[in-house]
């Protein structure tokens, strides 16, 4: 169970401290092995056969022992997957199936969900993801960086940082089911009180993401005192929520007009060496792949001071580092798969369309704002301990090494 994140200051030069409008946040997951994870799920099937089929002595170096893991190391089961928890080295047992992920922001991969292999996988985050739950996602702070602070999922997030500087990844839900907001006891009724009984735990959500604002202090969201910009701020919020979600929770998949949609004007080669923009075509490189049109919004689009096109087509086309060469790393599709050109012509999409967004997010910040005064006085602030910690989920078996069975 991860620690509950140091209490907040209450305020930030401009508002409140996201710390204490969603308390209860996890630190991003550790896998401790890169090989876990990959942009297919048949590299990771691939990799386990691997790795089960080799020597004892070529199996500890596959699987890349830590401190917190190697084959012989008894661990609970991941809440929510039937993987195995006799100790790897005696029962590996099949392959777990490939959940999917969002691998830092933007980026949906793949996992392999055994608790064997992970070296902090979070359980606590497991136990509350399901179809009613909603992450959010802190980038953690870097200076100048114009990028969103945050960014929402409906898929289990791993947290990680492109710069290098990891947030907090906060469910919108202390429990599964989509029950118990995890939001400051009372704020809810505060807003419903100022704003209207309309207001829901998505809405505060909506909102968020349109007002967070990165600062030395933390994440700062200021809250209008006005309703009219409330309901503008939630209004975008929901366009903003809509578009990260990709579909899930049955919405549309994000689509531009016609004659503004990216399409492959020639196929990606099997292996492409290079990534290149031309600004004025509007072409996006990949080898002799093109891709067109592509706006300069998604291709600038950053997040901590790292372009997310760039980042995401360089973990598809680069060679296993020094560490992954020989290793579980390098077992990876021969050729470029189609479904990678699927996922990228979204991802342009997306990028594009949050771009355009961005300019709006400033509309709705300023004017009078529900204070931190006025939080305390309603009893909002100062933020129990116990709204900082996981809920309590004393009726919940789990598996637990070697097949005990925990009372949570």
């Amino acid at each position: 169970m991860a620690a509950p994140a140091a209490a907040g200051s209450g305020e930030g030069p401009h508002g409140p401290l996201l710390d204490d409008l969603m308390p209860w946040s996890v630190r991003p997951l550790r896998t401790g092995r890169p090989w876990v994870t990959a942009p297919d799920a048949a590299s990771l099937r691939a990799r386990w056969e691997r790795l089960v089929r080799a020597p004892d002595a070529e199996r500890e170096r596959l699987f890349g022992p830590t401190r917190a893991r190697t084959p012989r190391t008894p661990v609970a089961a991941l809440p929510g997957q039937s993987t195995g928890t006799g100790r790897f080295a005696r029962e590996p047992g099949p392959c777990p199936e490939p959940v999917r992920i969002l691998h830092g922001p933007f980026d949906e991969q793949w996992l392999l969900p055994d608790h064997r292999l992970i070296d902090e996988a979070r359980p606590e985050l497991w136990r509350v993801a399901d179809g009613h739950q909603l992450f959010v996602v802190e980038h953690g702070r870097v200076p100048q960086d114009t990028g969103p602070a945050l960014s929402v999922t409906a898929l289990l997030p791993d947290g990680h940082s492109p710069a290098g500087r990891p947030g907090r990844i906060r469910p919108l839900y202390r429990r599964p089911g989509g029950a118990e907001p995890n939001l400051a006891p009372g704020l809810l009724a505060l807003l419903r009180a100022r704003h209207g009984d309309a207001v829901t735990a998505e809405s505060v959500l909506a909102w968020i993401l349109v007002a967070a604002r990165s600062t030395p202090a933390g994440c700062v969201v200021p809250l209008p005192a006005d309703s009219a910009r409330w309901s503008a701020g939630v209004e975008l919020g929901h366009e903003l929520l809509r578009l990260q979600l990709r579909g899930a929770r049955g919405g549309e998949r994000p689509r531009l007009p016609g004659g503004r949609r990216p399409y492959v004007r020639a196929a990606v080669p099997p292996a492409p060496s290079e990534l290149a923009y031309d600004s004025e075509e509007q072409v996006l490189r990949l080898g002799t792949g093109r891709i067109s049109p592509v706006p300069a919004g998604a291709w600038e689009f950053e997040v901590g001071g790292v372009r997310m096109l760039e980042l995401w087509c360089g973990r598809r086309t680069s060679a296993p580092g020094a560490d992954g060469a020989g290793g579980l790393e390098s077992v990876r599709p021969r050729a470029w798969p189609r479904e990678w050109t699927s996922e990228l012509l979204e991802l342009i999409t997306l990028l594009a369309l949050l771009a355009e967004l961005r300019p709006r997010q400033d509309e709705p910040v300023g004017g009078p704002e529900i204070g931190v005064r006025e939080l305390r006085a309603a009893g909002v602030l100062p933020v129990a301990a116990a709204a900082r910690r996981p809920a309590s989920v004393l009726d919940h078996h789990e598996e637990g090494p070697d097949g005990q069975f925990a009372l949570l």
